[in-house]
């Protein structure tokens, strides 16, 4: 049985590695991400994450391993930024104010496919135009749900969570372990 990653994320690599679980294949599928018309944040993430494992080329008896994270601002999704701008707009509109980053989860093993989501609530700090554009210099915001990682800078700009930290990075450990037990990936043996 072998367990593919359907991510180009480093983080989701190294948050799998903290478990001890080290795929055997690497391959990020390529779909499209849009949002349908209406679609609301919770329902996008688990969508894109089923699709993401649906998109991956694997045997019957491989394990496919597909997440997605979005930032909600109420009803609003806010994806990865295009550019510096957009990755401004987005911050500003997440300073000072709390919003929900959701991570939905998904894996597949043969015709079988299972899923679930993690959501966290964050509180970014109000921000100065120094963090702003300091953050922005920093090229974290690039390729980031929202426009930013927590893991990174950023973290000085959120003083408050109530979720699973991971899950913010963008794979909840815990959910994700219980999926990869129901389908039969052998998780506490490879710790």
């Amino acid at each position: 049985m072998r367990l593919i990653l359907g991510s180009g994320s480093p983080r989701r690599k190294e948050l799998l590695a903290g478990l001890g679980i080290m795929p055997d294949l690497i391959l990020p599928p390529d779909i499209d991400e849009t949002p349908q018309k209406g679609e609301l944040p919770r329902p996008y993430a688990l969508r894109l994450a089923r699709e993401k494992a649906l998109a991956v080329p694997a045997g019957p008896e491989d394990v496919v391993l597909c997440a997605d994270t979005t930032v909600a601002l109420g009803r609003r999704i806010l994806g990865k930024p295009e550019d510096a701008g957009e990755a401004a707009a987005f911050l500003t509109a997440l300073a000072g104010r709390r919003h929900q980053v959701i991570t939905g989860i998904a894996v597949r093993r043969g015709d079988r496919m299972l899923s679930r989501d993690s959501v966290s609530v964050v509180r970014m700090k109000r921000l100065s135009d120094d963090e702003l554009n300091a953050y922005l210099a920093s090229g974290e915001w690039q390729g980031k749900a929202g426009g930013y990682g927590i893991q990174g800078l950023a973290g000085a700009l959120i003083p408050w969570i109530s979720g699973s930290f991971t899950g913010i990075m963008g794979l909840p450990v815990a959910e994700t372990a219980a999926l990869l037990t129901s389908i039969g990936y052998p998780v506490w043996r490879q710790a």
